[in-house]
Protein backbone atom coordinates (compact mmCIF):
# COMPACT_ATOMS: atom_id res chain seq x y z
CA UNK A 1 0.00 0.00 0.00
CA UNK A 2 2.79 2.41 0.92
CA UNK A 3 4.61 1.92 -2.46
CA UNK A 4 1.47 2.67 -4.52
CA UNK A 5 0.89 5.84 -2.51
CA UNK A 6 4.46 7.06 -3.19
CA UNK A 7 4.04 6.36 -6.92
CA UNK A 8 0.85 8.44 -7.12
CA UNK A 9 2.57 11.24 -5.17
CA UNK A 10 5.52 11.29 -7.57
CA UNK A 11 3.23 11.44 -10.61
CA UNK A 12 1.24 14.29 -9.08
CA UNK A 13 4.44 16.17 -8.27
CA UNK A 14 5.77 15.68 -11.82
CA UNK A 15 2.57 17.00 -13.36
CA UNK A 16 2.62 19.95 -10.94
CA UNK A 17 6.19 20.82 -11.96
CA UNK A 18 5.25 20.57 -15.65
CA UNK A 19 2.25 22.83 -15.02
CA UNK A 20 4.38 25.40 -13.18
CA UNK A 21 7.02 25.40 -15.93
CA UNK A 22 4.36 25.80 -18.61
CA UNK A 23 2.74 28.60 -16.60
CA UNK A 24 6.07 30.39 -16.30
CA UNK A 25 6.71 30.01 -20.04
CA UNK A 26 3.19 31.20 -20.86
CA UNK A 27 3.59 34.13 -18.50
CA UNK A 28 6.92 35.07 -20.07
CA UNK A 29 5.43 34.87 -23.55
CA UNK A 30 2.46 36.94 -22.48
CA UNK A 31 4.80 39.50 -20.89
CA UNK A 32 6.82 39.74 -24.09
CA UNK A 33 3.64 40.16 -26.14
CA UNK A 34 2.29 42.78 -23.76
CA UNK A 35 5.58 44.65 -23.83
CA UNK A 36 5.69 44.41 -27.62
CA UNK A 37 2.13 45.68 -27.86
CA UNK A 38 2.97 48.46 -25.39
CA UNK A 39 6.00 49.47 -27.47
CA UNK A 40 3.87 49.42 -30.59
CA UNK A 41 1.32 51.56 -28.76
CA UNK A 42 4.02 54.00 -27.68
CA UNK A 43 5.07 54.40 -31.30
CA UNK A 44 1.50 54.76 -32.56
CA UNK A 45 0.47 58.41 -32.94
CA UNK A 46 -2.66 59.55 -31.16
CA UNK A 47 -5.63 60.35 -33.41
CA UNK A 48 -5.65 63.80 -34.99
CA UNK A 49 -8.43 65.84 -33.36
CA UNK A 50 -11.24 66.86 -35.68
CA UNK A 51 -13.17 70.14 -35.59
CA UNK A 52 -13.66 71.61 -32.11
CA UNK A 53 -15.21 69.01 -29.85
CA UNK A 54 -17.18 69.32 -26.62
CA UNK A 55 -16.50 72.45 -24.56
CA UNK A 56 -15.08 72.17 -21.06
CA UNK A 57 -17.50 74.55 -19.32
CA UNK A 58 -15.13 75.31 -16.47
CA UNK A 59 -12.50 76.62 -18.86
CA UNK A 60 -15.10 78.37 -20.97
CA UNK A 61 -16.30 80.31 -17.92
CA UNK A 62 -12.72 81.13 -16.94
CA UNK A 63 -11.87 82.26 -20.49
CA UNK A 64 -14.86 84.58 -20.66
CA UNK A 65 -13.82 85.99 -17.31
CA UNK A 66 -10.19 86.51 -18.33
CA UNK A 67 -11.13 88.31 -21.54
CA UNK A 68 -12.79 91.11 -19.60
CA UNK A 69 -9.56 92.45 -18.15
CA UNK A 70 -8.52 93.81 -21.55
CA UNK A 71 -11.58 96.10 -21.49
CA UNK A 72 -10.62 97.26 -18.01
CA UNK A 73 -7.12 98.21 -19.20
CA UNK A 74 -8.13 100.18 -22.28
CA UNK A 75 -7.08 103.78 -22.65
CA UNK A 76 -8.74 106.27 -24.98
CA UNK A 77 -12.30 106.91 -26.11
CA UNK A 78 -14.17 103.81 -24.98
CA UNK A 79 -16.65 102.92 -27.70
CA UNK A 80 -19.23 100.35 -26.58
CA UNK A 81 -17.78 100.43 -23.08
CA UNK A 82 -18.61 97.22 -21.21
CA UNK A 83 -17.08 98.14 -17.85
CA UNK A 84 -19.47 100.27 -15.78
CA UNK A 85 -16.74 101.83 -13.66
CA UNK A 86 -14.43 102.71 -16.56
CA UNK A 87 -14.62 105.78 -18.80
CA UNK A 88 -12.56 107.73 -21.33
CA UNK A 89 -8.95 108.43 -20.37
CA UNK A 90 -5.61 109.40 -21.88
CA UNK A 91 -7.39 111.25 -24.69
CA UNK A 92 -4.50 113.70 -25.16
CA UNK A 93 -1.76 111.07 -25.07
CA UNK A 94 0.69 111.74 -27.88
CA UNK A 95 -0.42 115.33 -28.47
CA UNK A 96 3.07 116.65 -27.64
CA UNK A 97 4.30 114.94 -30.81
CA UNK A 98 1.07 115.63 -32.73
CA UNK A 99 0.21 111.94 -32.61
CA UNK A 100 -2.87 110.09 -31.43
CA UNK A 101 -1.58 107.69 -28.79
CA UNK A 102 -4.83 107.66 -26.87
CA UNK A 103 -5.45 103.94 -27.43
CA UNK A 104 -3.36 101.07 -26.15
CA UNK A 105 -3.63 99.51 -22.71
CA UNK A 106 -2.26 100.33 -19.28
CA UNK A 107 0.25 97.68 -18.36
CA UNK A 108 -0.86 96.93 -14.80
CA UNK A 109 -2.56 98.65 -11.90
CA UNK A 110 -1.17 102.08 -12.81
CA UNK A 111 -1.63 104.42 -15.78
CA UNK A 112 1.55 103.80 -17.73
CA UNK A 113 1.77 102.61 -21.30
CA UNK A 114 5.01 100.65 -21.67
CA UNK A 115 5.73 99.56 -25.23
CA UNK A 116 7.70 96.38 -24.58
CA UNK A 117 5.13 94.51 -22.45
CA UNK A 118 2.24 95.94 -24.50
CA UNK A 119 3.71 94.60 -27.73
CA UNK A 120 4.33 91.23 -26.05
CA UNK A 121 0.67 91.21 -25.01
CA UNK A 122 -0.30 91.71 -28.65
CA UNK A 123 2.09 89.00 -29.88
CA UNK A 124 0.74 86.39 -27.47
CA UNK A 125 -2.87 87.37 -28.13
CA UNK A 126 -2.25 87.07 -31.88
CA UNK A 127 -0.62 83.67 -31.45
CA UNK A 128 -3.57 82.48 -29.38
CA UNK A 129 -6.04 83.60 -32.04
CA UNK A 130 -4.03 82.04 -34.86
CA UNK A 131 -3.69 78.66 -33.14
CA UNK A 132 -7.04 78.55 -31.37
CA UNK A 133 -9.36 80.90 -33.19
CA UNK A 134 -11.80 78.04 -33.75
CA UNK A 135 -11.82 77.39 -30.00
CA UNK A 136 -12.47 81.05 -29.26
CA UNK A 137 -15.22 81.12 -31.85
CA UNK A 138 -16.82 78.03 -30.31
CA UNK A 139 -17.37 79.96 -27.06
CA UNK A 140 -18.16 83.31 -28.73
CA UNK A 141 -14.90 85.00 -27.75
CA UNK A 142 -13.12 85.34 -31.10
CA UNK A 143 -14.49 88.77 -31.93
CA UNK A 144 -13.70 89.94 -28.39
CA UNK A 145 -10.10 88.78 -28.74
CA UNK A 146 -9.70 90.44 -32.15
CA UNK A 147 -11.15 93.72 -30.85
CA UNK A 148 -8.75 93.73 -27.89
CA UNK A 149 -5.82 92.99 -30.17
CA UNK A 150 -6.72 95.80 -32.55
CA UNK A 151 -6.99 98.25 -29.66
CA UNK A 152 -3.30 97.63 -29.04
CA UNK A 153 -2.13 97.49 -32.65
CA UNK A 154 -3.93 100.76 -33.43
CA UNK A 155 -1.72 102.33 -30.79
CA UNK A 156 1.42 100.62 -32.11
CA UNK A 157 0.77 101.83 -35.66
CA UNK A 158 0.46 105.42 -34.47
CA UNK A 159 3.52 105.02 -32.24
CA UNK A 160 5.62 104.35 -35.37
CA UNK A 161 5.37 107.63 -37.34
CA UNK A 162 8.71 107.20 -39.15
CA UNK A 163 10.76 104.23 -40.28
CA UNK A 164 13.37 104.70 -37.56
CA UNK A 165 11.26 106.24 -34.79
CA UNK A 166 9.12 104.31 -32.33
CA UNK A 167 7.42 105.78 -29.27
CA UNK A 168 7.82 103.19 -26.54
CA UNK A 169 6.38 104.87 -23.45
CA UNK A 170 3.59 107.26 -22.53
CA UNK A 171 3.79 108.83 -19.08
CA UNK A 172 6.46 109.43 -16.46
CA UNK A 173 6.55 106.31 -14.26
CA UNK A 174 8.10 108.14 -11.31
CA UNK A 175 5.41 110.82 -11.33
CA UNK A 176 2.69 108.30 -12.13
CA UNK A 177 3.55 106.09 -9.17
CA UNK A 178 3.22 109.06 -6.81
CA UNK A 179 -0.48 109.20 -7.62
CA UNK A 180 -3.38 106.97 -6.68
CA UNK A 181 -6.43 107.98 -8.69
CA UNK A 182 -8.58 106.78 -11.54
CA UNK A 183 -7.21 106.99 -15.11
CA UNK A 184 -10.23 109.11 -15.98
CA UNK A 185 -9.02 111.75 -13.49
CA UNK A 186 -5.33 111.96 -14.46
CA UNK A 187 -3.93 115.49 -14.45
CA UNK A 188 -0.19 114.83 -14.42
CA UNK A 189 1.87 115.39 -17.56
CA UNK A 190 2.17 112.48 -19.98
CA UNK A 191 5.62 112.79 -21.57
CA UNK A 192 6.61 110.58 -24.48
CA UNK A 193 9.71 108.42 -24.81
CA UNK A 194 11.04 107.21 -28.16
CA UNK A 195 13.78 105.03 -29.57
CA UNK A 196 15.54 106.07 -32.78
CA UNK A 197 18.90 105.76 -34.51
CA UNK A 198 20.59 107.88 -31.83
CA UNK A 199 18.89 106.08 -28.95
CA UNK A 200 18.29 102.55 -30.26
CA UNK A 201 15.99 100.03 -28.69
CA UNK A 202 16.37 96.79 -30.58
CA UNK A 203 14.31 94.64 -28.22
CA UNK A 204 11.27 96.91 -28.12
CA UNK A 205 11.38 97.64 -31.86
CA UNK A 206 11.73 93.93 -32.67
CA UNK A 207 8.96 92.97 -30.24
CA UNK A 208 6.69 95.55 -31.85
CA UNK A 209 7.60 94.09 -35.25
CA UNK A 210 6.61 90.64 -33.94
CA UNK A 211 3.31 92.03 -32.65
CA UNK A 212 2.48 93.65 -35.98
CA UNK A 213 3.57 90.68 -38.11
CA UNK A 214 1.53 88.22 -36.07
CA UNK A 215 -1.47 90.57 -35.97
CA UNK A 216 -1.25 91.01 -39.74
CA UNK A 217 -1.98 87.28 -40.00
CA UNK A 218 -4.97 87.60 -37.67
CA UNK A 219 -6.56 90.31 -39.83
CA UNK A 220 -5.43 88.95 -43.22
CA UNK A 221 -8.90 87.81 -44.28
CA UNK A 222 -11.21 90.02 -42.23
CA UNK A 223 -9.40 93.33 -42.83
CA UNK A 224 -6.78 92.93 -45.59
CA UNK A 225 -5.99 96.65 -45.87
CA UNK A 226 -5.25 96.88 -42.16
CA UNK A 227 -3.27 93.64 -42.37
CA UNK A 228 -1.09 95.08 -45.14
CA UNK A 229 -0.45 98.20 -43.08
CA UNK A 230 0.59 96.15 -40.06
CA UNK A 231 2.95 94.06 -42.16
CA UNK A 232 4.52 97.16 -43.69
CA UNK A 233 5.21 98.56 -40.20
CA UNK A 234 6.54 95.17 -39.04
CA UNK A 235 9.09 95.02 -41.87
CA UNK A 236 10.24 98.58 -41.27
CA UNK A 237 10.59 98.02 -37.54
CA UNK A 238 12.56 94.82 -37.97
CA UNK A 239 14.98 96.58 -40.30
CA UNK A 240 15.29 99.45 -37.81
CA UNK A 241 15.84 97.06 -34.90
CA UNK A 242 18.39 94.94 -36.75
CA UNK A 243 20.40 97.73 -38.38
CA UNK A 244 20.57 99.89 -35.26
CA UNK A 245 21.40 97.35 -32.60
CA UNK A 246 21.42 98.48 -29.02
CA UNK A 247 19.41 97.82 -25.88
CA UNK A 248 16.86 100.38 -24.83
CA UNK A 249 17.95 99.73 -21.25
CA UNK A 250 21.26 101.33 -22.17
CA UNK A 251 19.85 104.07 -24.39
CA UNK A 252 17.19 105.02 -21.83
CA UNK A 253 18.52 103.99 -18.39
CA UNK A 254 15.30 105.04 -16.62
CA UNK A 255 13.48 102.00 -18.03
CA UNK A 256 15.74 99.71 -15.97
CA UNK A 257 13.59 100.32 -12.88
CA UNK A 258 10.45 99.11 -14.63
CA UNK A 259 10.87 96.87 -17.69
CA UNK A 260 14.59 96.29 -17.87
CA UNK A 261 15.73 94.19 -20.79
CA UNK A 262 18.26 91.39 -20.40
CA UNK A 263 19.07 91.31 -24.13
CA UNK A 264 17.64 91.72 -27.60
CA UNK A 265 18.71 88.59 -29.49
CA UNK A 266 15.56 86.73 -28.48
CA UNK A 267 13.30 89.49 -29.79
CA UNK A 268 15.13 89.55 -33.13
CA UNK A 269 14.60 85.80 -33.59
CA UNK A 270 10.98 86.04 -32.40
CA UNK A 271 10.27 88.87 -34.83
CA UNK A 272 12.02 87.17 -37.74
CA UNK A 273 10.07 83.99 -37.04
CA UNK A 274 6.77 85.83 -37.19
CA UNK A 275 7.78 87.76 -40.29
CA UNK A 276 8.67 84.54 -42.08
CA UNK A 277 5.28 83.06 -41.20
CA UNK A 278 3.60 86.26 -42.40
CA UNK A 279 5.55 86.76 -45.63
CA UNK A 280 7.26 83.52 -46.65
CA UNK A 281 10.25 85.73 -47.43
CA UNK A 282 13.36 83.55 -47.19
CA UNK A 283 15.34 86.53 -45.87
CA UNK A 284 13.74 86.03 -42.47
CA UNK A 285 14.32 82.28 -42.55
CA UNK A 286 17.97 82.94 -43.38
CA UNK A 287 18.14 85.25 -40.38
CA UNK A 288 17.04 82.61 -37.87
CA UNK A 289 19.11 79.85 -39.47
CA UNK A 290 22.22 81.88 -40.27
CA UNK A 291 24.88 83.54 -38.16
CA UNK A 292 22.34 85.52 -36.14
CA UNK A 293 20.48 82.36 -35.23
CA UNK A 294 23.70 80.68 -34.16
CA UNK A 295 24.60 83.71 -32.05
CA UNK A 296 21.27 84.31 -30.32
CA UNK A 297 19.34 81.02 -30.21
CA UNK A 298 21.20 79.41 -27.28
CA UNK A 299 20.53 75.93 -28.63
CA UNK A 300 20.16 73.12 -26.08
CA UNK A 301 19.74 75.64 -23.25
CA UNK A 302 16.07 75.65 -22.18
CA UNK A 303 14.73 79.05 -21.12
CA UNK A 304 11.55 80.57 -19.71
CA UNK A 305 8.99 82.40 -21.84
CA UNK A 306 8.14 85.90 -20.59
CA UNK A 307 7.78 89.54 -21.62
CA UNK A 308 11.57 89.82 -21.35
CA UNK A 309 12.69 86.53 -22.90
CA UNK A 310 11.06 85.23 -26.09
CA UNK A 311 13.53 82.41 -26.86
CA UNK A 312 11.32 79.50 -25.77
CA UNK A 313 8.40 81.01 -27.67
CA UNK A 314 10.53 81.50 -30.78
CA UNK A 315 11.76 77.90 -30.57
CA UNK A 316 8.23 76.50 -30.35
CA UNK A 317 7.02 78.82 -33.11
CA UNK A 318 9.88 77.84 -35.43
CA UNK A 319 9.33 74.16 -34.68
CA UNK A 320 6.13 74.60 -36.70
CA UNK A 321 8.32 74.66 -39.80
CA UNK A 322 9.64 71.16 -39.13
CA UNK A 323 6.27 69.77 -38.02
CA UNK A 324 4.34 71.16 -40.99
CA UNK A 325 6.47 73.32 -43.27
CA UNK A 326 8.48 70.77 -45.16
CA UNK A 327 11.70 71.88 -43.47
CA UNK A 328 12.58 68.63 -41.73
CA UNK A 329 15.94 68.52 -43.49
CA UNK A 330 16.98 71.97 -42.27
CA UNK A 331 19.55 71.16 -39.59
CA UNK A 332 19.31 74.54 -37.86
CA UNK A 333 15.52 74.42 -37.67
CA UNK A 334 15.92 70.95 -36.18
CA UNK A 335 18.05 72.57 -33.47
CA UNK A 336 15.19 74.95 -32.66
CA UNK A 337 12.83 71.98 -32.44
CA UNK A 338 15.27 70.01 -30.30
CA UNK A 339 15.63 72.95 -27.92
CA UNK A 340 11.84 73.38 -27.82
CA UNK A 341 11.59 69.72 -26.82
CA UNK A 342 14.16 70.33 -24.09
CA UNK A 343 11.92 73.13 -22.80
CA UNK A 344 8.94 70.76 -22.73
CA UNK A 345 10.96 67.96 -21.11
CA UNK A 346 11.97 70.34 -18.34
CA UNK A 347 8.32 71.06 -17.57
CA UNK A 348 7.05 67.49 -17.29
CA UNK A 349 7.21 66.39 -13.64
CA UNK A 350 8.09 62.75 -14.47
CA UNK A 351 10.78 63.64 -16.98
CA UNK A 352 14.41 62.79 -16.08
CA UNK A 353 15.23 66.43 -16.88
CA UNK A 354 12.32 67.94 -14.96
CA UNK A 355 13.07 71.32 -13.44
CA UNK A 356 13.09 71.54 -9.66
CA UNK A 357 11.82 75.12 -9.91
CA UNK A 358 8.30 74.39 -8.72
CA UNK A 359 6.24 74.40 -5.55
CA UNK A 360 5.61 71.17 -3.66
CA UNK A 361 2.13 71.22 -5.22
CA UNK A 362 3.64 71.22 -8.69
CA UNK A 363 3.31 74.82 -9.84
CA UNK A 364 6.28 76.13 -11.84
CA UNK A 365 7.91 78.81 -9.68
CA UNK A 366 10.63 81.13 -10.99
CA UNK A 367 10.08 84.53 -9.38
CA UNK A 368 8.37 86.02 -6.33
CA UNK A 369 7.35 89.02 -8.44
CA UNK A 370 4.49 88.08 -10.74
CA UNK A 371 4.95 84.41 -9.93
CA UNK A 372 2.11 83.21 -12.17
CA UNK A 373 3.59 84.54 -15.41
CA UNK A 374 6.00 81.63 -15.84
CA UNK A 375 3.71 78.67 -15.06
CA UNK A 376 0.97 80.05 -17.29
CA UNK A 377 3.42 80.87 -20.10
CA UNK A 378 5.03 77.44 -19.77
CA UNK A 379 1.67 75.69 -19.86
CA UNK A 380 0.65 77.64 -22.96
CA UNK A 381 3.81 76.61 -24.82
CA UNK A 382 3.30 73.01 -23.66
CA UNK A 383 -0.23 72.75 -25.09
CA UNK A 384 0.80 74.41 -28.34
CA UNK A 385 3.65 71.93 -28.73
CA UNK A 386 1.46 68.94 -27.85
CA UNK A 387 -1.07 70.08 -30.45
CA UNK A 388 1.67 70.34 -33.08
CA UNK A 389 2.50 66.73 -32.25
CA UNK A 390 -1.11 65.60 -32.55
CA UNK A 391 -1.77 67.39 -35.82
CA UNK A 392 1.48 66.15 -37.36
CA UNK A 393 0.97 62.57 -36.13
CA UNK A 394 4.05 62.69 -33.92
CA UNK A 395 3.67 59.93 -31.35
CA UNK A 396 6.04 61.02 -28.62
CA UNK A 397 9.02 63.05 -27.49
CA UNK A 398 11.97 61.51 -25.69
CA UNK A 399 13.48 63.05 -22.59
CA UNK A 400 16.79 61.37 -21.73
CA UNK A 401 15.41 57.97 -22.76
CA UNK A 402 11.89 58.32 -21.34
CA UNK A 403 9.01 58.82 -23.74
CA UNK A 404 6.06 61.17 -23.33
CA UNK A 405 2.94 61.50 -25.44
CA UNK A 406 0.94 64.62 -26.26
CA UNK A 407 -1.53 63.61 -23.55
CA UNK A 408 1.27 63.72 -20.96
CA UNK A 409 2.23 67.22 -22.04
CA UNK A 410 -1.38 68.40 -21.95
CA UNK A 411 -1.75 66.90 -18.48
CA UNK A 412 1.05 69.17 -17.25
CA UNK A 413 -0.67 72.23 -18.73
CA UNK A 414 -3.95 71.27 -17.06
CA UNK A 415 -2.18 70.98 -13.70
CA UNK A 416 -0.95 74.58 -13.99
CA UNK A 417 -4.31 76.08 -14.95
CA UNK A 418 -6.05 74.08 -12.23
CA UNK A 419 -3.63 75.56 -9.70
CA UNK A 420 -4.48 79.05 -10.94
CA UNK A 421 -8.22 78.40 -10.76
CA UNK A 422 -8.25 77.10 -7.18
CA UNK A 423 -6.49 73.74 -6.79
CA UNK A 424 -3.82 75.23 -4.52
CA UNK A 425 -3.06 75.44 -0.78
CA UNK A 426 -5.11 78.65 -0.44
CA UNK A 427 -8.10 77.07 -2.26
CA UNK A 428 -8.28 80.44 -4.00
CA UNK A 429 -8.74 81.38 -7.63
CA UNK A 430 -6.03 83.81 -8.70
CA UNK A 431 -8.22 84.85 -11.64
CA UNK A 432 -10.30 87.69 -10.24
CA UNK A 433 -14.03 87.16 -10.68
CA UNK A 434 -13.77 83.42 -11.22
CA UNK A 435 -14.99 81.04 -8.52
CA UNK A 436 -16.24 81.75 -5.02
CA UNK A 437 -12.92 82.86 -3.54
CA UNK A 438 -10.55 85.25 -5.30
CA UNK A 439 -8.48 88.35 -4.34
CA UNK A 440 -10.63 91.25 -3.16
CA UNK A 441 -7.85 93.82 -2.58
CA UNK A 442 -6.24 93.77 -6.02
CA UNK A 443 -3.47 96.35 -6.45
CA UNK A 444 -5.31 98.34 -9.11
CA UNK A 445 -6.20 102.02 -8.86
CA UNK A 446 -9.38 102.01 -10.91
CA UNK A 447 -10.75 98.99 -9.08
CA UNK A 448 -9.98 100.45 -5.65
CA UNK A 449 -11.73 103.82 -6.10
CA UNK A 450 -15.52 104.26 -6.38
CA UNK A 451 -16.59 105.25 -9.88
CA UNK A 452 -18.34 108.37 -8.61
CA UNK A 453 -15.29 109.59 -6.65
CA UNK A 454 -12.93 112.13 -8.22
CA UNK A 455 -9.85 112.18 -5.99
CA UNK A 456 -6.79 114.17 -6.96
CA UNK A 457 -3.39 112.60 -7.44
CA UNK A 458 -2.54 112.41 -3.74
CA UNK A 459 -6.04 112.38 -2.20
CA UNK A 460 -6.69 108.98 -3.71
CA UNK A 461 -4.27 107.32 -1.31
CA UNK A 462 -7.04 107.17 1.26
CA UNK A 463 -8.56 104.45 -0.92
CA UNK A 464 -5.19 102.76 -1.23
CA UNK A 465 -4.94 102.64 2.58
CA UNK A 466 -8.56 101.62 3.12
CA UNK A 467 -9.24 98.29 4.81
CA UNK A 468 -12.40 97.84 2.73
CA UNK A 469 -12.36 95.51 -0.29
CA UNK A 470 -12.17 97.14 -3.72
CA UNK A 471 -15.53 98.67 -4.66
CA UNK A 472 -15.02 97.54 -8.28
CA UNK A 473 -14.13 94.00 -9.28
CA UNK A 474 -11.20 93.88 -11.71
CA UNK A 475 -12.83 90.96 -13.49
CA UNK A 476 -10.40 88.81 -15.41
CA UNK A 477 -7.28 90.13 -13.71
CA UNK A 478 -4.63 87.47 -13.18
CA UNK A 479 -2.81 88.65 -10.08
CA UNK A 480 0.90 88.16 -9.45
CA UNK A 481 0.27 85.01 -7.47
CA UNK A 482 1.48 83.00 -4.49
CA UNK A 483 4.88 82.63 -2.89
CA UNK A 484 6.89 79.42 -3.10
CA UNK A 485 5.19 78.06 0.03
CA UNK A 486 1.76 78.59 -1.56
CA UNK A 487 0.69 81.58 0.57
CA UNK A 488 -0.97 84.71 -0.75
CA UNK A 489 -1.48 87.90 1.26
CA UNK A 490 -4.56 89.68 -0.07
CA UNK A 491 -3.82 93.31 0.85
CA UNK A 492 -3.81 96.27 -1.49
CA UNK A 493 -0.24 97.42 -0.88
CA UNK A 494 1.10 93.95 -1.77
CA UNK A 495 2.01 94.79 -5.37
CA UNK A 496 4.40 91.84 -5.57
CA UNK A 497 1.53 89.35 -5.29
CA UNK A 498 -1.58 91.38 -5.97
CA UNK A 499 -0.89 93.50 -9.06
CA UNK A 500 -2.33 92.17 -12.31
CA UNK A 501 -0.78 92.76 -15.72
CA UNK A 502 -2.15 92.86 -19.23
CA UNK A 503 0.49 90.44 -20.50
CA UNK A 504 -0.50 87.92 -17.82
CA UNK A 505 -4.00 88.20 -19.23
CA UNK A 506 -2.79 87.44 -22.75
CA UNK A 507 -1.03 84.32 -21.47
CA UNK A 508 -3.99 82.99 -19.46
CA UNK A 509 -6.34 83.72 -22.39
CA UNK A 510 -4.01 81.75 -24.64
CA UNK A 511 -3.83 78.85 -22.20
CA UNK A 512 -7.58 78.71 -21.60
CA UNK A 513 -8.23 79.01 -25.35
CA UNK A 514 -6.07 75.97 -25.93
CA UNK A 515 -7.83 73.89 -23.28
CA UNK A 516 -11.47 74.94 -23.66
CA UNK A 517 -11.95 72.29 -26.37
CA UNK A 518 -9.84 70.24 -28.79
CA UNK A 519 -9.15 70.49 -32.50
CA UNK A 520 -6.26 70.09 -34.89
CA UNK A 521 -4.14 73.21 -35.36
CA UNK A 522 -3.79 74.77 -38.81
CA UNK A 523 -0.70 73.74 -40.71
CA UNK A 524 -0.20 77.23 -42.13
CA UNK A 525 -1.28 80.61 -40.81
CA UNK A 526 -1.62 81.95 -44.36
CA UNK A 527 -3.72 79.22 -45.97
Amino acid sequence: MGAKSDSKGCKWLSWFIVFVVLAIIAGAVALVLIKKKQNESDNEPAPVPGPPGPVTEKYSDALKTAMQFFDIQKSGKLVDNKISWRGDSGLNDGSDAKLDLSKGMYDAGDHMKFGLPMAFTASVLSWSILEYGDHLDKVDQLEEAQDSLKWITDFLVNAHPKDNVLYIQVGDPNADHKCWNRPEDMTEKRPLTQVNTSAPGTEVAAETAAAMASASLVFKKSNPTYSDSLLKHAKQLFTFANENRGSYSESIPDVQKFYNSTGYGDELLWAAGWLYHATGDKTYLDFVTGDDGQEFAEFDKPSWFSWDNKLAGAQVLLSRLTFFGGSKDNSVLQKYKKTAEAVICGLLPKSPTATSSRTKNGMIFISEWNALQHPVASAFLAVVYSDYMLSSRTAKITCNGDSFKPADIRKFAVSQVEYVLGDNPMKMSFLVGYGDKYPKYVHHRGASIPADAKPSCSDGFKYFKSSDPNPNVATGALVGGPFLNGTYNDVRDNAMQGEPTTYNSALIVGLLSSLVTTSSVVESFTS
